[in-house]
Formats: structure tokens, C-alpha cells, sequence
């Protein structure tokens, strides 16, 4: 007896469904990253991201019995941003099911239509990850936290300079001294960026600053796919979604993916529509992409060179 369209779900949901996901979060290091600290919420209206900077005026040098000032004067305590939904279709017409007659050949085309979910995935999400915020829908991405003069958050840059990330939009050419610099200006005490990201051009830009003694790897990277080199100890690694002529300087402690707990690459089971001779499935996922404390960020976002 052939497979019946609720078993080729189960097998589906339960064998091919989880290898996709790894293989999503596998694509990219920012998003292998992200998916090992990622936390899953149960709801609410918006995602509330605490801030680690938040100021008041509430404190001072005091001496004896002097009274103390108790007001609550924190400005802002946490960013809010709004649920960003996705899906991906997983189709079989009637005229393929003829075609792949047999349960191994039906699973075989099943876990095919699978990976054309899994690459369109992908492709959303990586490139959401820079989303400028020019589309609503997509999750917030670094090109539009990384700035001085956007609203991020709910927040707007340009009135609290403490919400503005480190951004040089002035350089043009690559250099070690300005490339130190942007380190230097987005770290304090022992904080500082762990992440650096660029495409391929800029990587290269970076491997041709460098003497052949200077270009060490990062293990960690390594151990992930990923090549890398390093600056300052951290590593400095191609992903191919980042924009050209972008450098990032990430700290990756204080940047979080929030997917819901209930729709995280959930998969609908199933279904034949009344008016096509075809099954479909759909694969979603909700959340949002939040980062606490954007003065540990940095951009060189002008490099031609």
C-alpha cells in the first residue's frame, strides 16, 4: 500500500524538515552564530529587547543621612520590534506523483522540493540579516541598526547618541590604521567586537594588507566551514549576502535571534487546493533579529578600494 499523504508529512516533519534547518544555519557563520544563541519566546505583541545602556540621573556622591534622589529617571529601558513572518512553499503536482511512482521514489522527490524550500529560506533570512529596513516585512537588519540617523527599535538614533552605532561613511580604501580605528572606537575595558564580516572583495582587500606571516586563521571559524583570518584576534570571515563595500564589526553578545516558539519552521501538513490538481505544504518561521547595546558595532560602509 502506497504512502499515504499524512505518513509523507510525519516523515517529513520528523526526518526532513530538522536536517533543513541545521543546513539553513549552517549556510553563513553570522547565522551559525546566531542560531547557537537563539531564543525561542512564547509570544507577546512586539519582541522586547533589553538595552544595557539606559541612563539616569538618579545617582551621585552623597555623604551621612543627605537624602537621596529616588526618582526613576531611565529614559528607556528596552527596544521593541515587531514580529517579521516567512514561509516557503513545498508543492507536488499529480502529474510528478505519476512520475515518481513508489514510496522511495515519492520521498526522494519530497526531500528535492524540500531543499528548494531550504535554499529560498536561506536566501531570505541571510539576506534579512542586512535588510536596510527599505521592506517592512523583513526582520531588522544590521544595515539598519548600524547607523546614527535611523529608528531602530522604536528608537531614533538622532535623539540618543547612545543608541547610535560606530559608523565611518568617509573612507574609502581599506587600511589597518582604519580598520584599528573603527576596532578602537567600538570597544571599552575588555568589550570588544568578535566578529568580523565582509563579501569576498573585501576579504581579499584584508588578506592583501597583510604579510604572509600575519595571516592566520581562526580555528573556531575553521571548524565550521568557514575560512577566516584574523584581526586582533578575531576573526574576519566572508559571508556572501554582506553588502559591497560593507565592513562589520559585530559583537555577537549582544545581538540575538527571537524566533517564536510556535512557529519555528513549523510545517503545515499537506493539503490539495479545490482548484489545482496539486498537494501543498508550507514551511514558517516568526521572530525577530534584535541587538542590545549598538555602540559595540561598528560599520565602514564606503570602501571601494
Amino acid at each position: 500500500m502506497p504512502l499515504t499523504y499524512d505518513q509523507i508529512t510525519a516523515i517529513t516533519q520528523e526526518k526532513i524538515v530538522p536536517k533543513m534547518v541545521d543546513n539553513i544555519f549552517n549556510s553563513t557563520i553570522l547565522l551559525k552564530k546566531l542560531k547557537a544563541k537563539e531564543k525561542p519566546l512564547p509570544g507577546g505583541d512586539k519582541v522586547l529587547q533589553p538595552l544595557n545602556y539606559a541612563k539616569t540621573s538618579a545617582s551621585g556622591w552623597y555623604q551621612g543621612a543627605e537624602t537621596l534622589d529616588t526618582a526613576d529617571s531611565e529614559e528607556i529601558t528596552s527596544a521593541e520590534f515587531d514580529w517579521k513572518q516567512l514561509y516557503a512553499n513545498i508543492s507536488i503536482t499529480r502529474r510528478d506523483e505519476l512520475r515518481n511512482s513508489g514510496d522511495a521514489a515519492i520521498l526522494n522527490f519530497v526531500k528535492s522540493k524540500v531543499l528548494i524550500a531550504e535554499k529560498t529560506i536561506r536566501d531570505k533570512l541571510a539576506t534579512g540579516l542586512y535588510n536596510t529596513g527599505s521592506d517592512s516585512k523583513q526582520i531588522q537588519g544590521l544595515r539598519l541598526a548600524l547607523s546614527t540617523s535611523n529608528t531602530y527599535g522604536g528608537i531614533a538614533q538622532s535623539s540618543y547618541s547612545w543608541w547610535n552605532a560606530q559608523v565611518d561613511s568617509t573612507t574609502a580604501t581599506l587600511t589597518l590604521a582604519a580598520m584599528q580605528s573603527m576596532f578602537g572606537d567600538c570597544g571599552e575595558g575588555t568589550e570588544y567586537p568578535n566578529l568580523l564580516v565582509g563579501d569576498q572583495d573585501m576579504y581579499d582587500r584584508y588578506y592583501n594588507l597583510l604579510t604572509p606571516q600575519q595571516r592566520f586563521g581562526s580555528e573556531d571559524a575553521a571548524n565550521g566551514g568557514f575560512k577566516s583570518l584574523l584581526f586582533n584576534a578575531v576573526p574576519f570571515v566572508v559571508d556572501s549576502y554582506a553588502p559591497s563595500g560593507d565592513l562589520y564589526f559585530l559583537n555577537m553578545d549582544y545581538i540575538d535571534l527571537y524566533p517564536h516558539k510556535d512557529e519555528n519552521f513549523r510545517m503545515e501538513p499537506f493539503v490539495k487546493p479545490i482548484n489545482q490538481n496539486v498537494k501543498l505544504a508550507k514551511i514558517y518561521w516568526m521572530g525577530a533579529l534584535a541587538i542590545s547595546n549598538l555602540r559595540r558595532f561598528g560599520l565602514l560602509d564606503s570602501i571601494t578600494a
